[in-house]
């Protein structure tokens, strides 16, 4: 089996969980990875057995034995690595958000055009089975036209502090369920209009609570609450509510899909993103990946999720921050 050798820029808590998911693929070779942090590069390279290191990305985008890279960076930080690596002839595989504004979502788009290698933004929730399995059932026509979408994507306010001074709720998070109506409604957002609230000392808003009108009529409500009770059982409560005119979807990832209770109390692992199953990460993300490298070696390139696609999510989540800032409705 031929195994591509593939490149992570970028060892945050993400960047981890992308080594171990490619570590986890058979026909995938971890073979670099990147970051200006010596000591992380250290036990990266430790853990995961790791040929190569670097910590300048131009350095790593030179080595002709670098197949693929998966982009794990800051979200302001994407343009000009993703750029490099198109141009430098690797396939890319970027994390959402795309950019960090319209400009940068435009100009990687040009450079993946024209690029020799694939290139793809890691919309994770497409790639979670209750997700795609209601994307089928709308496609198949069995609840009418789309006419009401609502979804929550709560998170325990430790989880929400430890990324609220990089990213905020509604482009952080709402992002998710922004391409996910979008995708299920076949349709993108005419209006926006958002509201937050920030109570802690964060350079980003604690929640964030945004509404479209879509062009197709539909009505969609979007909650992405940073700061639920961290004595909560579970860190995420994922749900998503379709309606249509002659029938609806319920989707609800999160608790009492597994509860454990135990002398510390009640927990829920994940069941759906990144679940360790017979001590080998599984899931949704491993999935994703495993799909992009099965691109690459067949030589067919992603149609999942394409890079317009992606940045439609990015351009109505900035309108809804722009709405959340001005208190007024944003026309698309």
């Amino acid at each position: 089996m031929r195994k591509v050798k593939y490149a992570v820029l970028g060892l945050g808590w993400f960047g981890e969980k992308h080594c171990e998911a490619l570590a986890a693929i058979p026909n995938v070779e971890l073979y670099a990875v990147c970051t200006r942090n010596p000591e992380r590069l250290g036990d990266i390279q430790k853990k995961f057995g790791v040929s190569k290191v670097f910590s300048d990305y131009h350095e790593m985008l030179a080595d002709p034995e670098v197949e693929a890279v998966s982009i794990t960076t800051m979200w302001e930080q994407h343009a000009a690595p993703a750029i490099a690596a198109l141009q430098a002839g690797k396939h890319v595989f970027l994390e959402k958000p795309m950019a960090s504004n319209l400009a940068d979502c435009d100009a990687i788009i040009d450079a993946a055009k024209t690029a020799k290698g694939f290139f793809m933004v890691g919309h994770i929730c497409r790639f979670n089975p209750r997700y795609a399995a209601a994307k089928q059932e709308i496609a198949a026509g069995k609840i009418g036209r789309i006419i009401s979408m609502y979804s929550r994507r709560n998170l325990q306010a430790w989880v929400g502090a430890s990324v609220l001074d990089k990213i905020g709720p509604i482009i952080g998070d709402c992002v998710h369920d922004t391409d996910l109506m979008f995708w299920f409604s076949g349709s993108r957002a005419i209006s926006a209009y958002a509201q937050t609230v920030k109570f802690r000392a964060h350079a980003n808003p604690d929640l964030g609570q945004v509404m479209y009108r879509l062009e197709s009529g539909a009505s969609c409500i979007l909650e992405s609450v940073w700061c639920m009770p961290n004595a909560m059982p579970y860190q995420i409560d994922e749900r998503l509510e379709v309606v249509g005119t002659e029938g609806s979807i319920s989707i609800h990832d999160t608790h009492p899909n597994l509860m454990i209770v135990d002398k510390d109390g009640a927990r829920c692992p994940d069941t759906t993103y990144w679940p360790i199953i017979h001590g080998q990460l599984r899931g949704a993300l491993r999935d994703e990946l495993s799909y992009f490298v099965n691109c690459i070696t067949v030589g067919t390139a992603p149609s999942v999720i394409t890079a317009e696609e992606s940045r439609e999510a990015v351009r109505a989540c900035l309108a809804a921050e722009e709405s959340a800032a001005s208190g007024e409705v944003v026309k698309l």
